[in-house]
């Protein structure tokens, strides 16, 4: 699915079966909850951090997909096209960090 294709699916999705968008502020804070909920996940799968019972069966790729789901409401929301956004953020970086990294002795 092209990102494009998603942001109508997920207008759709909201405008049916949702009713309506959540204010943009109330959307930030489920934003927040749920990268809350990702980075719970990552420390218990990849960090120090043990699994409890209630973390146990839960799925990364479900977690990261909350995540972007939100993140493309709030996209529709303000009127950001995503897949123009992120294009100009790759020039961005190219144009600031198209060496920078190469010359990192801490990534070597």
């Amino acid at each position: 699915m092209e990102i494009k294709e998603a942001q109508t699916k997920v207008d759709q999705w909201i405008k049916t079966v949702g009713v309506r968008y959540f204010t943009e502020l109330t959307n930030l804070g489920i934003l927040m909850e749920e990268v809350g909920e990702l980075s719970r996940l990552m420390v218990r799968k990849y960090g120090e951090q043990s699994f409890k019972e209630s973390d146990k069966g839960k799925d990364l790729g479900d977690e990261m997909a909350d995540v972007l789901w939100v993140l493309i409401c709030l996209a529709n929301q303000t009127g950001v096209d995503l897949t123009d956004a992120l294009e100009k953020n790759f020039e961005k970086k190219n144009l600031r960090d198209g060496e920078r990294h190469k010359e990192n002795e801490k990534l070597k």
